[in-house]
């Protein structure tokens, strides 16, 4: 067992960091710590994916030298996957921040517990 986490340490730290994120997600009231947990859980992905598309010994798939053998080279794919994952990331957290704003503009805090009450108070009114 021990021996296993060794070699795969990479993708143990992944799941650490993925098992933060969510508890973070999960069990914090304050939606900026919700949006860190999210981001945590993102990147804890990105790791695990480029951990799995690197191959040991082998370049990136730029042909140089004339060497144009595929055994040479590693699979881009998840090179891709990431650099994507990672665009569509900021995007997102861009936008729940400007959510985050918008929340606080209306309601004056960003705990979830709060919010709850005063909507449901909101809501008992009408």
């Amino acid at each position: 067992m021990l021996e296993a986490l060794r070699s795969n340490y990479i993708e143990a730290t992944a799941l650490i960091l993925f098992g933060i994120g969510l508890a973070t997600l999960l069990w914090e009231k304050n939606l900026i710590k919700k949006i860190i947990g999210f981001n945590i859980m993102e990147t804890s992905i990105f790791l695990f994916l480029t951990a799995k598309g690197y191959i040991a010994g082998r370049g990136a798939p730029i042909i140089t030298d004339g060497i144009t053998d595929v055994e040479y080279y590693i699979n881009p794919l998840p090179s891709a996957i990431v650099l994507t994952g990672i665009v569509i990331a900021v995007s997102i957290t861009a936008f729940m921040l400007a959510l985050c704003l918008k929340i606080y503009d209306i309601y004056g805090t960003l705990d979830m517990d709060k919010i709850t009450v005063m909507d449901m108070a909101e809501r008992s009114e009408d």
